[in-house]
């Protein structure tokens, strides 16, 4: 990181006039020589703005290089004809892309992203600063209404974030109690799913494709028209309407419920006959 930080102050700052020309170049052009010396002169302005997020456990070099990342969209961007200075423009490209890439990697559980709780996130601890609520656990209410009032969130959010903040993320695999050894308890062998009978699951699905086969089996019994107005009413997701097969056979709305009738009830017949061949359920 030091030899990063020495190497990057290498490259000089641009002089207005420069700035705007290589910026010209790079817009009307697409020149990429243009655009590597804009983003290069302006490393350390990246790097500057990454050092003010070391509070989040995250690995520095991993964090300047999304700055990088923001800069160089800032870049692409970026119109000379504004009027105002690339360093400018690029800060809020940085920091978008730091604060986004914290937000995904900062925890394990994917944190809120609407512009109020990312306002959170970002601004609790300063906000706690300010009051002097520096102790470790939950915040007094009267700190969590006055931080909830300041940020323009919910008391429930604030309350929220502190605790994500204040504890991070928790292992599964951490070990409860003070066990050594293959005898050792972890949090995730106290957790059970009472509603999971895996037995259960097996055996409907088993049946589940049973009644599957028995059914493109028993699909045999019937003329192509009966299948195929039967799986267009019956079978289909999004089940078409007695007008649009009437319109499609050139025949009544009448005769084509006749037809589905018909043709459900020899399914139904020829599935039971196929069930008891086959021993299996006698009400498929």
């Amino acid at each position: 990181m030091s030899r990063y930080l020495q190497e990057i102050r290498k490259f000089p700052l641009l002089e207005p006039e420069e700035e705007y020309m290589l910026a010209k170049r790079w817009v009307e052009d697409q020149d990429a020589t243009a655009a590597h010396q804009l983003v290069t002169s302006h490393l350390r302005l990246a790097a500057k703005i990454a050092m003010g997020y070391r509070g989040y456990g995250l690995p520095q070099a991993e964090v300047i290089s999304e700055a990088n990342v923001g800069l160089m969209q800032a870049v692409k961007r970026f119109d000379p004809e504004k009027g105002f200075r690339l360093a400018t423009y690029a800060m809020w490209w940085i920091r978008a892309s730091i604060q986004e890439y914290i937000l995904r990697s900062w925890s394990l559980v994917k944190l809120g992203t609407t512009s109020a709780q990312k306002k959170l996130f970002f601004n609790l601890r300063k906000a706690k600063s300010r009051i002097g609520a520096l102790e470790d656990g939950d915040l007094r209410p009267e700190h969590v209404e006055k931080i909830a009032t300041d940020l323009g969130v919910t008391t429930d959010e604030v309350i929220s974030m502190n605790r994500r903040l204040s504890g991070g993320d928790a292992s599964l695999n951490a070990t409860v109690g003070s066990a050594e050894g293959d005898s050792a308890m972890q949090w995730q062998d106290w957790l059970e799913d009472e509603g999971a009978d895996q037995a259960e699951d097996y055996a409907e699905r088993d049946e589940l494709d049973a009644r599957r086969a028995l059914l493109a089996e028993a699909m045999d019994v019937l003329n192509d028209r009966e299948r195929d107005i039967l799986t267009q009413r019956r079978l289909a997701e999004q089940p078409v309407t007695l007008e649009e097969l009437s319109g499609q056979y050139d025949v009544s709305r009448e005769r084509i419920r006749q037809i589905e009738v018909r043709a459900f009830e020899k399914l139904q017949k020829r599935m039971r006959d196929l069930a008891k061949e086959q021993g299996m359920f006698a009400s498929a």
